[in-house]
């Protein structure tokens, strides 16, 4: 699936502040335990800070202490893009980003142990995501 929303990066920077356009287009890494939902327990839908894109659901989040928001899956799969990173030294990781804008979200693991329904943990920088709380 090809992006949707396609930008310029001075587009992107007149939208984003400085530090979502670190993370969000250039694939950096907010500091751990920083990120306003890292802790946040709020029922709804977290959407892609860059363009608005339903990625994940508050069911679907665990604490998993990393220092970032972790799901054990996306809202549904069309809804991001799974990429091998291999930019750092030692095995390759699994990119995250929005299917809609390739805007970077995070990296998923595998085979850690938690107990989820699918044994990831997708570890997402909170600086990507808003979040939109379900209709009372």
């Amino acid at each position: 699936m090809e992006p949707t929303v396609i930008k310029t990066p001075e587009q992107w920077r007149a939208q984003l502040d400085a530090l979502e356009y670190r993370v969000l287009r250039e694939a950096a890494t907010e500091a751990p335990f920083t990120g306003k939902y890292t802790d946040h327990h709020g029922v709804g839908t977290y959407r892609c800070r860059a363009c608005g894109a339903k990625l994940f659901r508050s069911e679907h989040k665990f604490d998993s202490h990393c220092g970032w928001p972790s799901f054990y899956t996306a809202a549904a799969g069309d809804r991001v893009r799974l990429l091998t990173d291999t930019s750092l030294p030692g095995p390759a990781r699994t990119e995250v980003r929005c299917a809609n804008c390739d805007s970077h979200l995070g990296h998923v693991f595998s085979g850690e142990g938690y107990d989820t329904p699918t044994d990831q943990r997708w570890c997402i920088n909170s600086v990507c995501l808003d979040f939109e709380p379900d209709p009372e």
